[in-house]
């Protein structure tokens, strides 16, 4: 069966990259076109097309898939599977060929552009990815494959690149189905259907009047792609990595522990450690190494 894969993130290029692992005929790729990048802004490729050439798949850059349906249509495929793409895809596109999405939540849970981001934040024990017939109403679509996994202590690129890797496994499952005639479309439950968006920089500030499960899950979410900090004396401190130490320490929520040998912050009910941090100007160092050459901080209040 010929697959027309379409992707333009991390997580497609992992989901694409197991596809072909397990064996399965990508005949195309279509991904968005080059960006300005860097501070040259030189037009650079996104990871999809990069890792795709590498692999020596043809690839198509369409701006806009509605104004390219004549030249997909003479592209030899029988489905096409979408993972990360970042467009809305069109009627026609959708009615030539059936088309499948490797969604990473358990749908109806987590529509939209922040599924992962969105378990790990909201600290859910279990998350999942979805193989599902798309449909013009995002994240809609019949639901064909679903397969659950438990969340241990990744944070979001860990976890992506699991259920990147889940999801390239299924959709070889799901292309057995349609070959031998046992695949089955499921719909989805609107009444359990929840909407999730992108995350901004705003949504990356520590709020220590929350409980330390909360904190630390909104850093496995954040820190990495969309930033998390807290303020001390209106001076920001991006914030790497935590973990919850409740029970370990005593200290006034908002308050910095007067520990010089561990970079702990009181919070509701509890305590969080920083293990990681980086100031405007440096680097990402531990917690421990930059309460070294910030002794003042002890004891304060963070913002």
């Amino acid at each position: 069966m010929k697959i027309l894969f379409l992707g333009s993130s991390s997580f497609s290029t992992i989901c694409l990259s197991q596809m072909l692992k397990q064996g399965l005929n990508v005949v195309g790729v279509i991904t968005q076109p080059d960006r300005p990048s860097g501070r040259g802004h030189k037009m650079t490729a996104n990871v999809v097309k990069s890792f795709a050439m590498s692999e020596g798949l043809k690839v198509y850059t369409f701006d806009r898939l509605k104004n390219h349906i004549e030249e997909i249509k003479n592209i030899d495929y029988d489905i096409a599977c979408v993972a990360s793409f970042g467009q809305i895809l069109p009627k026609e596109f959708l009615d030539y060929r059936l088309t499948i999405n490797v969604h990473p939540s358990l749908l109806p849970k987590y529509r939209g552009a922040s599924p992962i981001q969105s378990a790990l934040l909201n600290c859910d024990k279990v998350t999942g990815v979805t193989i599902m017939k798309v449909a013009l109403k995002v994240d809609s679509g019949d639901i064909i494959l679903q397969k659950e996994y438990e969340i241990d202590d990744e944070y979001y690129r860990e976890l992506e690149e699991k259920l990147a890797t889940l999801g390239g496994d299924m959709v070889a499952e799901v292309v057995k189905q349609i070959e031998n005639g046992s695949v089955k479309f499921i719909p989805q439950d609107e009444s359990k259907a929840t909407e999730v968006s992108k995350f901004d920089k705003s949504d990356g500030k520590l709020d220590f009047s929350q409980s330390a499960e909360k904190i630390v899950g909104r850093v496995k979410a954040l820190s990495e792609e969309v930033g998390c900090f807290i303020d001390i004396e209106g001076k920001p401190l991006k914030i790497g990595q935590a973990q919850d130490v409740s029970g370990q320490y005593e200290v006034m929520p908002k308050q910095i522990l007067n520990f010089k040998r561990s970079f702990v912050i009181g919070c509701e009910n509890g305590a969080v450690e920083i293990l990681s941090c980086q100031a405007p100007s440096g680097k990402m160092i531990s917690g421990r190494d930059y309460l070294n050459g910030h002794n003042d901080i002890l004891g304060k209040m963070v913002d």
